[in-house]
């Protein structure tokens, strides 16, 4: 039968959930080229009364789409290739390089949204993540599971926990949360979190909103772990080195449709050309290099803007696919919905230049932020944007002065670009449109409560 191809969406690969017992949701959570199929998995709000139709489903090289008999419905969004055991890990399931299916029986009920290598014993065990907080180690052989410990106890998470991904490397695992409620807006913390654990103790580096992590695991081509979240200010790009622990940078968002923890899926960092990343964060996609130089980040380039719910994406058969959650009724909370359904979009990396809108945005450094006179700002991205500008405001009174300072290698090297002096607590600045530079920050020469915002249009 002749397929049909609008734009990049294939009809016949939509996966839809059953009307009853009641309406929720069949977002596509995790994808994963492997033994010559293209596998994804799809997740519900909750199992429990809701999902019927959603699991593991494949397609092969005509686009034809099969769901596997072993398919389980639940809350899934993890994935990762075990390297000693040539075997897949998606959701519960593991898949060996034949495309043979078995499940790890005791986690089928568990919200799982991350899978990374085990800290002792890498070649034949893993650790899986739950959405509660529930950390498990697991035999890849025997197919055992070991619950290790509730991080929501670990991390001195009080509220709603929201946990999205685990990472590891260097001798140490990454965890995120991204709880970040309505209430939350009002408060400079929430129970969102990005910690580590060296298998003995775990420490808090954040206690804001945290999406995803990501690196090399091995090392060879960059050894950087990435960590992207948010907070009032801005989008934030945390990066891991062995020899400088947690470099903090801020970038820009595109739209607050994606604040909330349970609006926020999946933001992802992946390799969808060779040794050729993207990261998709506040709204916004970007090339971002794997390599880091004298410690540093920089040729992170924004791409575009977008709106689509992306819960993963990957090079599959020289396409790239964009995983989607384009219909969510969540019990009838939107009645305007109808029946829960989701595709997937193939297309080429390069179309993305085009996909969406140029690149805008917003945020800074600050947001009615306490300052010391000399304190220099975390950098922020300014390289790739059309029209920029900047506003300054602050609570105290009297005139204050702020230095703009510009890092146009990318490599840490601060010059002096402007002074912005004012008396009416409140400056704006118009960019001329020649500037450019990777990062920006903002020095403060007084004591201040200030915020600092920058536009790109």
């Amino acid at each position: 039968m002749k397929k049909i191809n609008v734009n990049g969406i294939f009809p016949n690969l939509a996966v839809k959930a059953k009307h009853l017992p009641k309406r929720t949701e069949t977002g596509i959570g995790a994808l994963m080229p492997w033994a010559d199929k293209l596998w994804f998995i799809t997740y519900v709000a909750h199992k429990k009364g809701s999902g019927d139709g959603t699991g593991l489903f494949y397609i092969d090289d005509e686009f034809n789409l099969f769901k596997h008999p072993e398919s389980r419905v639940g809350t899934y969004a993890n994935r990762m290739i075990h390297h000693e055991s040539n075997k897949l890990i998606i959701g519960p399931h593991i898949i060996d390089i034949n495309g043979r299916v078995s499940t790890f029986e005791e986690l089928t009920d568990v919200r799982l949204t991350g899978v990374a290598r085990h800290l002792k014993e890498p070649e034949r065990k893993i650790y899986f993540l739950g959405m509660e907080g529930e950390l498990f180690e697991a035999d890849i052989y025997t197919l055992k599971v070991n619950f290790i410990l509730d991080l929501t106890k670990a991390l001195d998470i009080k509220g709603k926990p929201h946990f999205k991904d685990i990472y590891s490397a260097h001798g140490k695992v990454f965890v995120v949360n991204n709880s970040y409620y309505y209430e939350d807006f009002k408060k400079d913390e929430s129970d969102g979190r990005l910690a580590e654990w060296d298998g003995k103790n775990w420490k808090i580096i954040a206690k804001t909103q945290f999406n995803t992590l990501a690196g090399r695991c091995k090392g060879s081509l960059g050894r950087a772990v990435y960590a992207v979240g948010q907070d009032k200010a801005s989008v934030l790009f945390y990066v891991y080195l062995p020899e400088t622990g947690w470099i903090k940078y801020r970038l820009p968002r595109a739209t607050h449709t994606q604040d909330h923890a349970w609006t926020t899926e999946w933001p992802r960092i992946r390799e969808v050309e060779s040794e050729r990343w993207l990261m998709d964060a506040g709204g916004i996609f970007y090339e971002l290099p794997v390599m880091t130089y004298d410690n540093k980040v920089w040729g992170i380039i924004p791409i575009c803007r977008h709106l689509k719910i992306i819960p993963d994406f990957c090079s599959w058969n020289g396409f790239l696919v964009l995983a989607g959650n384009q219909t969510t009724p969540i019990d009838d909370d939107n009645p305007f919905v109808g029946q829960p359904q989701a595709n997937l979009w193939f297309g080429k990396t390069d179309d993305l230049w085009h996909f969406g809108g140029k690149p805008v945005g917003w945020g800074g450094p600050w947001w009615e932020k306490k300052v010391k006179e000399g304190e220099p700002s975390e950098p922020f991205l300014i390289y790739g944007f059309d029209k920029k500008f900047l506003h300054i405001s602050y609570k105290e009174k009297g005139r204050k002065k702020f230095l703009i300072e510009v890092d146009f290698m990318g490599n840490g090297r601060w010059e002096k670009f402007i002074e912005i002096e004012t008396s009416t607590n409140y400056k704006f600045y118009n960019f001329p449109d020649s500037f450019s530079a990777h990062w920006i920050r903002i020095v403060s020469y007084d004591r201040v409560t200030v915020t600092a915002q920058f536009f790109y249009s």
